[in-house]
């Protein structure tokens, strides 16, 4: 019986938070981080198009694991619209497809504010990620195919006009999970009678990570110059959040380590006292400062349901 393969790669675990730049792809941008970091297993949580930059959350490791509960987190984007055309994939890559002369008055856009903000039903773009009868739309748009997407509902926390000039307009956008500012563009093109297009879209949040957090790619790729592996590897390591930190919506309990060890056995734990934490579906333990598990907090235990090897 042949023994199973070792992983290639470092058991590293964590966040990076990209900024990804222009004309880069997010699975290019996985990759190329995979690389430097030597990590095991990668993956992002949530794409940003070549044409978008910004934050590209990146989890390494058994942070993968908790990929889920940053894809379902607030976004914020700031975009830049330009007025006159509607394009094939609702952004400067495309071709053409409707133009007009007429442009909006900055009292028109804010008007239309209201309409865009709350629960909002949209249609994704036919350039997207969305899956028609288990194909990629943008694979079928990419054949010439025009398909039919079905309308969404997102929802819109906030949406703030930052300035406008007769051809564009700048906005920033909160937003919650599978909206497309994209569509918004669109949308706000065809609502206005003069069509649109994004420009440029850079995302500045994923909760619960900030503008502070994002790490250029240049920067890293600086570190290369190093020659020393072990420097180099610590170097990049120190751009790594606790994985942990993706979990920090959720109730937390801190354990020791005799209770660290059930939980990494996938045996619950008694939690007693006056400040055991209320019951709830969701929870994550940590031990050390490390993440143990995530689990749910019932009848006065916290149950693992997700064990980590690796804070």
């Amino acid at each position: 019986m042949s023994k199973p393969r070792k992983p290639k790669g470092r058991p590293i675990s964590g966040w990076l938070i990209l900024d990804k730049p222009l004309d880069f792809g997010s699975t290019e941008a996985v990759s190329k981080i995979k690389w430097l970091f030597k990590a095991q297993k990668a993956g992002h949580a949530g794409t940003l198009d070549p044409l978008a930059s910004g934050m590209l959350p990146i989890a390494l490791g058994d942070a993968t694991k908790t990929v889920p509960y940053v894809m379902d987190g607030r976004k914020i984007y700031e975009f830049t619209v330009a007025w006159g055309e509607e394009r094939s994939t609702d952004d400067l890559e495309g071709q053409v497809t409707h133009s007009s002369d007429e442009r909006p008055t900055e009292e028109a856009i804010r008007a239309l504010l209201p309409n865009y903000t709350g629960v909002i039903s949209q249609v994704p773009p036919q350039f997207s990620a969305i899956k028609i009868d288990g194909e990629r739309a943008y694979d079928l748009a990419r054949e010439g195919e025009t398909v039919d997407i079905p309308a969404r509902e997102v929802e819109v926390f906030r949406l703030t006009l930052l300035g406008a000039t007769p051809n564009l307009a700048q906005f920033e956008i909160e937003c919650g999970k599978g909206t497309y500012v994209r569509s918004l563009a669109r949308d706000m093109g065809r609502d206005l009678g003069c069509f649109g297009h994004i420009a440029s879209l850079r995302r500045t949040f994923v909760a619960p990570f900030g503008e502070d957090d994002m790490v250029p790619l240049a920067d890293l790729v600086a570190l290369e110059k190093i020659e020393s592996e072990e420097e180099r590897l610590a170097a990049l390591d120190a751009f790594v959040i606790e994985t942990g930190e993706a979990l920090s919506s959720l109730p937390h309990i801190a354990v020791n380590d005799d209770q660290a060890h059930r939980l990494k056995m996938g045996n619950p734990i008694i939690l007693r006292g006056r400040d055991a934490p209320l019951a709830t579906p969701e929870a994550y333990a940590t031990a050390r400062g490390k993440l143990i598990a995530i689990g749910e907090i019932a009848e006065g235990e916290f149950r693992p349901k997700r064990v980590f090897a690796v804070g």
